[in-house]
């Protein structure tokens, strides 16, 4: 009888170790598909985020459009409708998070502003005179640098001919 109880004893060790171990396991797995989940989640929210910047460096070509058409039609009829047009259009592309990078006065920031050219000015070097191209950012993201002229700054007797 004390033989049949050790064995079973034993037997029961076993089958708790082995339960223990596939538990452990399927932490495991189920740590595992978590983790996959949220990696897919956030994939998927990458993939969503790359489309609406496309759209939106698309979109940019008929908003500069705009930008340019709207000063010729100051004596049009369809002035005030084009401006409605153009400021729901930047309504909804800022609802998506796109916003206008504000440049002028500001220092050249290569992360933010392309260089177009330089002109010798008595302003301090690398400031930003004017705005060439008006460029964006999607949320945090650059999606289109500045195109911007700024000052290659000139000391007060710099480039006089004396004679």
């Amino acid at each position: 009888m004390t033989d049949e109880l050790e064995e079973l004893k034993e037997e029961l060790e076993t089958q708790t170790r082995l339960a223990e171990d596939r538990l452990n396991r399927l932490k495991y797995l189920q740590a595992d598909f978590d983790n996959y989940r949220k990696w897919s989640q956030k994939e998927k929210e990458a993939i969503i985020a790359l489309a609406n910047e496309n759209l939106i460096k698309d979109l940019l070509v008929i908003l500069d459009d705009f930008d340019q058409a709207l000063p010729s039609l100051e004596m049009e009829q369809n002035r005030e409708g084009m401006q409605m047009v153009q400021k729901k259009m930047v309504k909804v592309l800022k609802e998506y998070g796109l916003q206008p990078i504000d440049d002028v006065g500001k220092k050249f920031d290569p992360q933010f502003h392309e260089v177009v050219y330089k002109v010798r000015s008595t302003d301090e070097a690398n400031t930003i005179l004017e705005n060439l191209g008006k460029g964006y950012q999607l949320r945090s993201k650059v999606i289109r640098p500045s195109k911007v002229k700024i000052a290659e700054h000139i000391t007060d007797g710099e480039g006089e001919i004396n004679g």
